[in-house]
Parts: C-alpha cells; sequence; structure tokens
C-alpha cells in the first residue's frame, strides 16, 4: 500500500508535461518523485488510446482518482483506503472542492493559462491553507466541504443580527454580506444566499482560515469559481468577537480602514451582547428553543432549497459506551458518504446523464437496481444505529444508541425532522 490507512495525499501537476505543482497531505510519508511520475504517465497513456482514466482501486484497498481541469491542471487524489463507494464521493469532492479553492484564490486564468511555471508554483503557497483545511478535514461538526452546502445556524435573535448584516453591507456598498459564528454561516444578505452553494462553502472555508490566524481585519482579493472565475473582488473581514465574524464581499470602495473605523463600530457595537448569546447558542448547533429526544446521539438536517445545513451533537449523552463528541461526529460523516453514495443521489448530480454520472465516478449503478427512489435507510453498528430520511425538501441523517429498538428508528427520525422544521422553519 501506497500511504496508511485513513491518510491522503493530493498531488498537483500541468496536464500537458506533467511538471508536479505541489504535494499535500498529512502523512510524513509522502509519496517518491518515481510514484507521481507513474500515476501522470498510466493517465496518460490511457488518454493517448482514447481512454479516460478517472478511478482505479490497489490490492491493498487503497484508492487513486485523477481530475484534468481547463486542460492545464491535473489534480491526483492518493488514498490509503476506507471503503469503496464512500471514498470515491470523498475524493470526488476533494478534487472538485480543491481546484475551485484554487480559482477563488488565484482565478481561473492563471491556472487556465500556465505561463511561468515557476511561478504558478509559488503564487499557489497562497492556496496550502484552505487546501490543508480541506484535505485533513479536522473542523468538527462542519459537513459543507462533503455536502456542497452551506454549513448553518440558527441564532435566537436573528432579526436582530438579519438587519445588521443588511445596514453593514450596504453601508459597504456591497449586497453580499455574511455573519459567520463558530465558522458557520449565522445571517447572511439575500445576495449572499444566491451564489454558487460550492462559493458559500469555500467563502466560509476562507473566513475560517482568516479568523484562526487571528487577524482583526482583512482585506483578501477572491475571485468566485461559479460567478466570477476571472474578475477579482475584494473580501472585507472584520473580527467581532472570539469566534465571529464579518465579512462583505465589495468593489474598490470602501478602504479597509474606512470600513473598520466607521462602519464595523457604528453596526456591530450594539450587539455585543446580542452576539455573545449567538456564540452560546452556537456551539449546540440546534437552537436552544428546539428540545431533541435523548436518545438523539447526533444528527445532520440538510435543506435541499437552500442548500444550508445544521449539525449537532448531543454532549451530555456522548459517555462512555457511547462514541464520544468526536466520534459522533466521524460516524455521521461515514454514515453521509454510505447514504449518497448507495440510496441518496447527491442534488447536483441526480439529473445529470447516465454517461456523465459514470465519467464522474459516481455510483448510480447501484442505485439502479431499484425499481423506486429510496426514501429511508438504516445501518446498525456496535458503536450506535444510524438512520437516514429523504424529503423533497429535506434530508436527515441521524445516530441514536445501540439499545434504541430497529423498530423504533423511523419514528424516531421522523419525529426529529418535524419537530426541527415545525420549531425553526427551518
Amino acid at each position: 500500500m501506497m500511504l496508511q490507512d485513513g491518510s491522503t495525499q493530493l498531488l498537483c501537476l500541468t496536464a500537458s508535461s506533467g511538471v508536479p505543482l505541489f504535494t499535500r497531505g498529512a502523512s510524513k510519508q509522502q509519496l517518491p518523485f518515481s510514484v507521481i511520475g507513474s500515476l501522470n504517465g498510466v493517465h496518460m497513456f490511457g488518454g493517448g488510446q482514447g481512454v479516460l482514466l478517472s478511478c482505479c482501486g490497489t490490492e491493498d484497498g487503497g484508492k487513486v482518482m485523477w481530475r484534468v481541469f481547463h486542460d492545464s491542471v491535473m489534480l491526483i487524489a492518493v488514498s490509503g483506503g476506507g471503503g469503496h463507494r464512500e471514498e470515491e464521493i470523498r475524493l470526488q469532492r476533494l478534487l472538485e472542492n480543491v481546484w475551485n479553492c484554487m480559482v477563488l484564490v488565484l482565478g481561473q486564468d492563471e491556472l487556465a493559462n500556465i505561463r511561468n511555471v515557476e511561478r504558478l508554483k509559488r503564487d499557489l503557497r497562497s492556496c496550502f491553507g484552505l487546501i490543508d483545511q480541506l484535505l485533513e478535514g479536522k473542523q468538527p461538526g462542519m459537513f459543507g466541504d462533503l455536502t456542497h452546502c452551506a454549513d448553518s445556524l440558527l441564532p435566537p435573535n436573528l432579526a436582530l443580527l438579519q438587519e445588521a448584516v443588511d445596514g453593514f453591507a450596504q453601508a459597504a456598498d456591497s449586497e453580499f454580506g455574511c455573519l459567520v459564528v463558530h465558522g458557520r454561516v449565522a445571517a447572511a444578505t439575500e445576495k449572499w444566499w444566491r451564489l454558487a452553494p460550492q462559493e458559500v462553502v469555500l467563502l466560509s472555508a476562507l473566513i475560517r482560515t482568516l479568523s484562526v490566524s487571528g487577524a482583526s481585519s482583512s482585506d483578501y482579493p477572491v475571485f468566485l469559481p461559479q460567478g466570477s472565475p476571472t474578475v477579482a473582488h475584494r473580501l472585507l473581514y472584520f473580527g467581532l468577537l472570539p469566534g465571529a465574524g464579518v465579512c462583505v464581499l465589495c468593489g474598490p470602495t470602501p478602504s479597509l480602514h474606512k470600513a473598520e473605523s466607521e462602519l464595523v463600530g457604528r453596526f456591530w457595537s450594539p450587539l455585543v451582547e446580542t452576539l455573545r448569546s449567538c456564540l452560546a447558542a452556537g456551539e449546540r448547533g440546534v437552537p436552544v428553543s428546539v428540545s431533541l429526544r435523548p436518545d438523539v446521539l447526533a444528527l445532520l438536517l440538510i435543506n435541499r432549497d437552500t442548500r444550508r445545513l445544521l449539525s449537532y451533537v448531543q454532549t451530555s449523552a456522548c459517555h462512555p459506551p457511547l462514541p464520544s463528541k468526536t466520534r459522533c461526529w466521524e460516524l455521521l460523516k461515514v454514515f453521509y458518504l454510505f447514504c449518497v453514495s448507495r440510496y441518496f443521489p447527491q442534488d447536483e448530480t441526480s439529473c445529470a446523464s447516465l454517461e456523465e454520472r459514470a465519467e464522474r465516478g459516481n455510483t448510480e449503478d447501484f442505485l439502479l437496481g431499484f425499481s423506486h427512489q429510496p426514501h429511508q435507510c438504516y445501518l446498525v453498528t456496535d458503536e450506535c444505529k444510524s438512520y437516514g430520511l429523504q424529503t423533497p425538501q429535506h434530508q436527515l441523517f441521524l445516530l441514536v444508541p445501540p439499545a434504541v429498538p430497529t423498530f423504533a428508528l423511523r419514528t424516531v427520525a421522523t419525529q426529529t425532522l418535524s419537530h426541527i422544521v415545525s420549531a425553526t422553519g427551518f
């Protein structure tokens, strides 16, 4: 096996000549240059024979996935194992996210028309923070990179925060504003939600990176991978409290100094206590007004219309022999991948042709065995029981203790979904 189980290496090369641009991965065991050259060579050989090589498995259970973007940049993901269909979905998402991340930071022109390889190598270093965040996946409770839905929370005083975000964006000559609390979108302008879901996810990831850096404010040029891949916008970010920040997408005005000195205090100083209560509620993920059943260990709720999601782990219930909080997040991701790779097709590809699905490595061959579209599924393991529920508007993924009777899982899931939606309107 090239890598240890659970580790992933990401390779970036020029598509035409195979010149390595960068290698990223948490594993200390870097792939040797000869292996990188072989992975590129076998893909080029297949292309010369009219064969598109997109994914393959190793004898030891590893996975390799190739993706070429704009006939210019090739991304290769090498995984040490951890599933078949699930791993393909994860790697497919990873390559797509990494490319969009590179476009977000550098713009599509510089990537699609490589003029100077050495300069591009240097420029790509500015993407490493974001790429490592996507590659390591160590943000607890964050599912946007997998689902392409925005990690959100429902704050207790949404009306006040929404009014402040709208007013702050307007004063900054922008229609795109967003308040992020604990890495999740707490409030945003209407135009922000109209951005492509992948753009909202990547901008949230970038904001988390800026927040972790400790900078109180930042003026960062960004390209929107779908909306504006060749023309940069300014992302103005301002830290309000530890764990809370606000940002706007704008043009040449206002200056960072003017926005920080004149607008931040004007709109957000009166809401310090409101922000603190929002921070406290944000730790839970689901509003305090929603009283969930004690047998719900964790949940992931996706609104398929708005492409937003809520996630939650009931820490008080997660004690031995039940899974820990960290393990609950891991199990929730594993169960989501299990469901979307077998029963619930991803919304972006559900309308694609069979040829397109096969080319992207999706697993609709399994779904074709059904005469109907599955709406519910469950999985029983030693650690917990999991239940997936799909409606026209929502997808719910639920973890409960092993002691809950299997026949009761459907009732627990339907009651949980109904309670959250009726209490919050999500």
